[in-house]
């Protein structure tokens, strides 16, 4: 039971985190009218929390294996009050994007997180545990998008920051008061060897190369359903707050996967690529029948979040001394395939239309059902003469 509200704890944790990079895309025009910035220019917002979100990944996910993970998740919590703060009072575009880097930069305590409920969970159980958390993470994903717009209508822009800067110190306290104390396996290395260990891990550990791949291939699908959605809706007369809520429509299918964790990793995974692939279909029907477009998305997200959650507990199980590493290299991965959907998806819906883009949707989602049946192997030995990298902890 203890456990049980520990896993809960964190996967709201996870969830406030991640929503921190999501509530300012439907808040760029007013943010733009506040501080003068140019409407052409504005999309740098975005830009520069998922760039600090990226070096994150980077630099401060692998600290989790150098450190104590509940320490370093409640410094995290506390420093992202401070940074949301810093949103909230922005006087200028310069001091916004400065800001907004450094909110992206701590919000990639998220995966801290994932890898903390691993390292607290008994082996039978990591599969639930980082299902948990991770569902808990999709909900805030989808989720901050519509709550934005509802704070800004009512209190403004500076609200949602605002309120986001008192919810993390209030979840900093009582994480600091509610996680266990517990003994975890570190690695001695400095921090420069830590990176270097990191970026080796592509050729030390197989499963990681091949989910690092899926995850690619999958968050580029689901970038290129999501990233132009908006335009098709919007012509179709709806508003922005109804178009918002089809993130809710993306949590329930989410929140249908968080026992894909409990399954056998490979089944849950070819099941939820196939679901992906036929999400498309409904999808498709969108210039017909708003209904079809809602089904795709329920689909769609419980595919995704199904292949996502077997993905990082197998990579997670891979070394009992890298978690941290581990997650931040997939996690790597899944935002260059976040990254390079946006980009393509924009680029056909302006050759194609919405058709193109669900053609271009189920082609990705294709090629990632049938990657994993190609070169499959049990065990990948290390290139000759290579010696591990991933040191023994403490």
């Amino acid at each position: 039971m203890e456990r049980t509200r520990t896993m809960g704890l964190l996967a709201v944790a996870g969830g406030l985190a991640v929503a921190s990079v999501y509530y300012a895309p439907p808040l760029l025009d007013v943010m733009a009218a506040d501080l003068g910035m140019a409407r052409a220019t504005v999309g740098t917002v975005v830009t520069a929390t998922q760039v600090g979100y990226g070096v994150g990944l980077a630099l401060v996910v692998p600290l989790g294996d150098l450190l104590d993970r509940r320490r370093l998740v409640v410094g995290q919590v506390a420093l992202s009050s401070a940074a949301l703060a810093a949103v909230a009072v922005a006087p200028s575009g310069r001091w916004l994007l400065g800001a907004l880097a450094a909110v992206g930069v701590l919000a990639v305590v998220t995966q801290v997180l994932v890898a903390h409920a691993a390292g607290l969970a008994d082996t039978a159980d990591r599969g639930g545990a980082v299902a948990t958390v991770t569902g808990g993470i999709v909900v805030g994903i989808l989720l901050a998008r519509v709550v934005a717009g509802t704070v800004a209508d009512v209190a403004g822009w500076r609200a949602v920051y605002a309120v986001a800067a008192v919810l993390a110190l209030v979840m900093a306290a009582v994480l600091h008061r509610a996680l266990p104390r517990r003994e975890q396996r570190r690695v001695r290395l400095s921090y420069p060897d830590l990176l270097k260990s990191t970026a080796r891990l592509l050729v030390e550990v197989p499963v990681l190369r091949k989910r690092a791949v899926l995850a690619l291939l999958t968050f580029a699908a689901m970038t290129v359903l999501l990233t132009p959605m908006a335009l098709p809706l919007t012509a179709s007369g709806l508003s922005t707050t109804e178009i918002g809520l089809f993130g809710l429509a993306g949590a329930a299918g989410a929140l249908g996967a968080v026992r894909a964790g409990r399954g056998r990793p490979h089944h849950v995974t070819t099941t939820g690529l196939a679901v992906m692939l036929v999400a498309w279909l409904p999808a498709a029907l969108l210039p017909f029948s708003l209904w079809g477009l809602v089904i795709g998305v329920v689909v769609f997200d419980f595919g995704l979040q199904s292949v996502h959650v077997a993905g990082q507990t197998l990579v997670q199980q891979a070394h009992d001394a890298a978690p941290s590493r581990l997650t931040a290299v997939y996690m790597i991965f899944y935002s260059i395939g976040s990254a390079a959907g946006a980009a393509a998806s924009t680029a056909m819906y302006a050759a194609a239309g919405w058709t193109g883009v669900c053609a271009l949707g189920a082609g990705i989602s294709l090629v990632a059902l049938v990657f994993p049946l190609l070169g499959r192997k049990r065990h990948d030995p290390l290139p000759h003469g290579r010696r591990p990298l991933l040191p023994r902890g403490r």
